[in-house]
C-alpha cells in the first residue's frame, strides 16, 4: 500500500477565452484543473488509477495520467516549489454550460476522493466583455515586450514586467497570474520548466493577503536571468485567486523579451 493518501487540494472547472496567437485551440474554451496535497517520498502520478470530470447532464471528461504537453493539452504539472503535482485538461469545445462540476480520483489502493464547484456564467461574460472591449489597449501596455525590449545593460534581477489591468480600463476587479520561462514561441513555453511563477494561489493559503493577485499590475522577477536568452511570460486574468471560486481564465497573448 502507497504510504501518502491521495487527497485533492483545490479545483478548478471554468471557461477559459483562449487568445494565445497562432493557436489551434478557439477562443471559447473550458478546462479543468485539479492540485493535490504533497505525497512526500511519492510521485503522485504513481499512485493515481483514474482522474475524471464530471458535469451536467451526463457530461465527462478524463484527464490523461502523463505530463502534460502543449499538442495535447492535457495531463500532469508538478510545481517543484512546494514538490506538488497538478493536472489540466484544456477542451476546445466552447464554454461550458452553468451547474455542478465533480472532479474525482481514484487511486491504485482503492480510494478516492473528490471535489465540487458551481460554474457561472455572468462574472465569466463581464470580464470577456471588458477584456475584448479593450484588449488592444491592454496587450499593448505589457513591458517588456518585443515592441518595448529591455535597453541594453538592463540588470538580469529584478526584471519589471508590467501592464494595465481590467480596473485601468474597464473598472472591473480582477486576479492576475504571471509565469515566465526560457522561450521564443508560444509552443516552447514549458509550464514544467517555470523560472518564475507568481503563485497567488499559494499566496492566498500561505497568509499573504485574501487580495493576492488583486488587480496586479507588475511582478518583480527576484530569479537572475541568464544573459542573451530570450524569456517568455503570460499573464493569466481570472476572477478568483481560489482555483474552486474561478468561473473564468484568460490566457492573454505571450510576451518575450531577450536579456542583454
Amino acid at each position: 500500500m502507497a504510504k501518502n493518501e491521495v487527497k485533492i487540494f483545490d479545483i478548478m472547472a471554468c471557461n477559459v477565452y483562449w487568445d494565445f496567437e497562432s493557436s489551434i485551440m478557439p477562443k471559447e474554451t473550458h478546462k479543468f484543473l485539479v492540485a493535490f496535497l504533497p505525497t512526500p517520498g511519492e510521485a503522485t502520478p504513481d499512485l493515481i488509477e483514474s482522474l475524471t470530470a464530471y458535469g451536467p447532464h451526463g457530461y465527462e471528461v478524463e484527464f490523461k495520467n502523463e505530463k502534460y504537453e502543449n499538442l495535447g493539452k492535457n495531463g500532469w504539472f508538478i510545481d517543484r516549489q512546494i514538490t506538488n503535482y497538478w493536472y489540466m485538461v484544456n477542451l476546445p469545445s466552447g464554454f461550458m454550460k452553468e451547474g455542478e462540476y465533480t472532479i474525482e480520483v481514484k487511486t491504485k489502493d482503492g480510494r478516492s476522493d473528490k471535489k465540487t464547484r458551481l460554474q457561472r456564467d455572468a462574472p465569466s461574460d463581464a470580464a470577456v466583455e471588458a477584456y475584448l472591449k479593450h484588449r488592444d489597449r491592454i496587450i499593448n501596455s505589457f513591458s517588456p515586450s518585443r515592441t518595448r525590449p529591455l535597453v541594453a545593460g538592463s540588470p538580469l534581477k529584478d526584471v519589471a514586467c508590467s501592464w494595465e489591468t481590467l480596473k485601468d480600463a474597464a473598472g472591473l476587479d480582477a486576479y492576475y497570474v504571471y509565469r515566465l520561462c526560457p522561450a521564443s514561441t508560444p509552443m516552447e513555453f514549458d509550464g514544467n520548466n517555470l523560472t518564475w511563477f507568481d503563485n497567488i494561489y499559494l499566496q492566498r493559503l500561505t497568509g499573504k493577503g485574501d487580495d493576492s493577485g488583486l488587480n496586479r499590475d507588475e511582478v518583480v522577477v527576484k530569479k537572475e536571468l541568464d544573459a542573451q536568452t530570450s524569456y517568455g511570460y503570460f499573464v493569466e486574468i481570472t476572477d478568483a485567486n481560489i482555483s474552486g471560486e474561478a468561473n473564468i481564465c484568460i490566457f492573454q497573448p505571450h510576451q518575450f523579451f531577450m536579456t542583454p
